[in-house]
């Protein structure tokens, strides 16, 4: 199995998230099943110095270890013909592990990504959840805060993106998502910036902080 990339330093956590390193991740899958389904591709985006850093990006599609379902056919326009040629997972791991390498993780919905990882890298999942922002939570801690009360199916990637006046572009494409989600992260971190979620660590559990 692949070593496990190097969480960022500990002290990192109280930096300020300008001064931090982050990687949005999104895996597209043949399902949800966490403990049957596999990954189909991966984007990355990475984030540093407030910024987003489009030429270390990654777009790799996989050939999955269990069939494709029609579902996930209709999700992401991935088809067993389109992943003919495609490297299995095990063979560009090392590329995510660099990329993920003393780096902060950015994901919408973050559940998906941290248990993909933990299959891929090992380890439990809780231990990539200690180096996670989840961006949906972000979203919904910022509109709370500023006195908007949206139902839950209000915050897809996609919905979330247009309120917030950036650009929309094609979902379920790894690639896409892992960029949009940076997008939001930056939007949201400067929004929460104004109620005293600065550092990382405000970030990454923005919801021990508040009451229930």
């Amino acid at each position: 199995m692949t070593r496990r990339p190097a969480p960022p330093p500990r002290s990192s956590r109280r930096l300020h998230w300008r001064d931090a390193e982050f990687a949005a991740l999104d895996f597209e899958t043949t399902g949800l099943d966490l403990r049957r389904d596999a990954v189909v591709s991966f984007g990355l985006v990475p984030v540093r110095q407030g910024r987003i850093d489009l030429s270390e990006a990654i777009y790799q599609e996989v050939a999955p270890e269990v069939p494709l379902s029609h579902r996930s056919i209709t999700i992401h326009h991935l088809r067993p013909i389109d992943l003919v040629e495609a490297p299995a997972l095990g063979d560009v791991i090392q590329r995510l592990r660099v990329s993920l390498e003393s780096r902060y993780l950015l994901a919408w919905s973050a559940e998906i990504e941290v248990a993909f990882l933990a299959r891929a890298f090992g380890g439990r999942a809780r231990r990539w959840l200690a180096r996670t922002v989840d961006v949906l939570r972000l979203a919904i801690l910022a509109d709370r805060l500023e006195g908007r009360d949206l139902p839950g199916d209000s915050y897809t990637l996609t919905e979330a993106v247009v309120r917030a006046g950036l650009p929309v572009e094609e979902a379920h494409d790894a690639l896409n998502d892992a960029l949009m989600t940076a997008e939001m992260f930056l939007v949201l971190a400067a929004r929460l910036a104004l109620f005293g979620f600065q550092d990382v660590r405000s970030l990454a559990r923005p919801f021990r902080t508040m009451s229930p």
